[in-house]
């Protein structure tokens, strides 16, 4: 396939318009001109995953996080981001990166969070005017101990331990979500009657003086965690195109846990 077909279809899903300001979704490396058969998905790229793509073959990576997330000022083996670009650029890879233009998206991110908990009845947290919008609130569909919330929340997110605040003995029904850092959205969650925020990573500071947000649970699952299955997202995407389709096998979260 042409890669900027396949860039259409992701653009399709996930539009460049529905992007937050700071952020670098989009073509990373490569030329839209160019022919490839297969794509690796993945969450991060590394060098490893460009190692990976390379022995297997592929001419295209998709990722969500972007490589290039601030601009490069040269191209040297200094980090691994100017790294992975050589490689890429040596064995004719292209890199392609769906952050929060998927982030956003109807059926995106949140969405897949939102389905994985079973949330119904969504709304977006904060909808922006072209469409889409940052984070979704929802209702499960019953009422569930604050405990008992968690455990679900950490069988399926496939998690040891997650960060939360007491929630005493309040029931969660109404859950609000943002993956990844989305402890910006917890006032307005609260205001809208969030019983629970979910995201990936809450700063210690952002657990105190909540205002509103006081009476609302709140738990971070950790950012790859959080967005572990966006992969999953991305091979629903591309999954009826003529292409052979692999998830890295790498694991590329930077965290460890014991």
């Amino acid at each position: 396939m042409i890669l900027k077909d396949i860039i259409a279809r992701l653009e399709q899903y996930a539009p460049l318009a529905f992007q937050d300001g700071f952020d670098n979704s989009g073509l990373q490396v490569g030329d839209p001109s160019a022919e490839t058969g297969a794509a690796l998905l993945c969450l991060d790229v590394t060098e490893e995953v460009v190692d990976e793509a390379v022995a297997g073959g592929f001419g295209l990576i998709v990722s969500h996080h972007p490589l290039i997330f601030n601009p490069l000022k040269h191209l040297t083996p200094a980090t691994y981001q100017e790294r992975c670009v050589i490689k890429a650029v040596r064995a004719g890879i292209a890199i392609y990166s769906a952050h929060t233009s998927l982030d956003n998206a109807p059926g995106g991110v949140n969405d897949r969070i939102a389905e994985i908990i079973g949330l119904s009845e969504l709304e977006w947290i904060e909808p922006k005017p072209q469409g889409g919008g940052s984070g979704l609130i929802g209702n499960l569909p019953a009422p569930a101990d604050a405990e008992e919330f968690i455990s679900t929340l950490k069988k399926a997110f496939d998690v040891q331990t997650v960060m939360y605040s007491e929630a005493g003995d309040r029931r969660i029904s109404r859950v609000a979500l943002c993956g990844g850092a989305g402890a910006f959205l917890m006032e307005r969650a609260a205001q809208m009657g969030a019983d629970c925020f979910i995201t990936g990573e809450i700063s210690y500071h952002s657990f105190f003086g909540r205002s509103s947000a006081s009476e609302m649970m709140a738990v971070a699952l950790g950012h790859y965690q959080s967005e572990q299955f966006t992969v999953d997202l991305l091979a629903r995407i591309l999954g009826d195109l003529p292409l052979r389709l692999a998830k890295t096998s790498i694991d590329t979260n930077p965290i460890r846990y014991r």
